[in-house]
């Protein structure tokens, strides 16, 4: 008998006593249930969710004493009684039967017509999401997938959950002890509050309209680093806190995230109305220019910087792709280089180097390039 978890009202657990037959006529004194929906509850097993949730348009009959609902393990086998309830839903722990019925009881145990019929639909279980990363980051990793899972069935995709468990780096293994980081609708989420030199295991699976969980595909491994390289910046529209960054600041601390607010920053991470990214120049001397038209595999492809091509117009911040900073300070004008390593719906992750010699375009040399730090 599986366990069962008390609603909005009051439910009586029973033990699955056979009916004869479905409800057929029932009481025509009663008013059915209708509208019966149900909605998978994910466990991490994309064979054995933890149950299943039953809901229906609520009864306005002052005959009705409460709810009773019917299963059964297959199309064609016999119907049980599930429980009886007070509230027009019903949590079903356990692995789920095939199909549900709710019929409408008065305080005589006579019942009404039985409600629509729903059954457990397994065609709508998605496929694994597929090209899982990560990056890691200062007390965070950032992860990313293709986009296969959500494409394979639009209409029938809802979003992803994405897992964690300890990684054990000498020997290579996940922990068996996953955890639930979070959902996301897209295609990138970032795990943070981790602690430094942990390493975590991490993993993904998309979730179907109706509850169905996707098989997850191989994990990957990462481990948080208040020496990571990389650095996260928010879209002021998101995180206004977090989406300005300067490469010196004021008080000559190199690699500061602040407010998009301020004016001493160098620039700021914009959304635009399609999702696009944008780094606006805002300091008075700083302005930006792309490195070529193509994506780059590393920061050290960015070997010397332009002398012209900047602008103080915002640029859009896309995916591999390199960008060279001018920027005045006391001393005279710094070149940065920059590039971009992921886009997400509400970040970029990018690394950067600052040459420390006034006027020298040789950004591979003498350059200082750290992890951000809010201020």
């Amino acid at each position: 008998m599986r366990r069962m978890t008390l609603l909005a009202g009051a439910v009586v657990a029973l033990a699955a006593c056979s009916t004869s037959d479905r409800v057929t006529g029932g009481n025509g004194n009663l008013t059915p249930p209708s509208n019966l929906t149900y909605q998978l509850i994910p466990s991490g097993n994309a064979d054995l969710p933890e149950g299943i949730d039953l809901r229906w348009d609520p009864v306005r009959d002052p005959n009705i004493a409460d709810y009773a609902v019917f299963s059964r393990s297959s199309t064609t086998g016999t119907w049980n009684l599930r429980a009886q309830t007070t509230s027009p839903s019903f949590e079903d722990l356990g692995a789920p039967d095939v199909q549900y019925y709710v019929a409408s009881q008065a305080a005589d145990g006579t019942m009404s017509a039985p409600s629509n019929t729903i059954t457990v639909d397994n065609t709508n279980k998605l496929p694994p999401p597929s090209g899982l990363a990560a990056i890691a980051l200062d007390q965070a990793v950032q992860l990313s997938w293709l986009p296969n899972a959500r494409e394979a069935n639009p209409s029938a995709f809802s979003y992803y959950r994405v897992y964690s468990t300890v990684y054990d780096a000498v020997q290579n293994l996940c922990d068996s002890a996953w955890v639930l980081e979070g959902t996301t609708v897209s295609e990138d989420f970032i795990a943070s509050g981790l602690p430094n030199g942990q390493g975590r295991c991490f993993d993904v699976s998309a979730i179907s309209i109706d509850g169905h969980e996707s098989d997850w595909p191989t994990p990957v491994a990462a481990t948080p680093s208040a020496a990571a390289g990389d650095v996260v910046l928010f879209a002021a529209q998101d995180s206004l806190r977090k989406s300005g960054f300067a490469f010196v600041s004021s008080a000559n601390t190199p690699g500061v995230t602040a407010s998009g607010t301020r004016t001493d920053i160098d620039f700021r991470l914009d959304r635009h109305a399609d999702g696009s990214m944008w780094m606006a120049p805002v300091r008075s001397g700083t302005s930006v220019a792309p490195y070529g038209t193509q994506p780059i595999p590393d920061l050290a492809s960015i070997d010397v910087a332009s002398s012209t091509g900047y602008s103080t117009q915002a640029i859009r911040a896309q995916p591999k792709r390199g960008y060279v900073f001018q920027t005045v300070q006391r001393d005279g004008v710094h070149y940065v280089r920059l590039r971009v390593t992921a886009v997400g719906s509400d970040y970029i992750i990018f690394r950067w180097g600052y040459q420390s010699n006034a006027g020298d375009p040789a950004v591979d040399r003498v350059s200082i390039g750290v992890s951000a730090s809010a201020r």
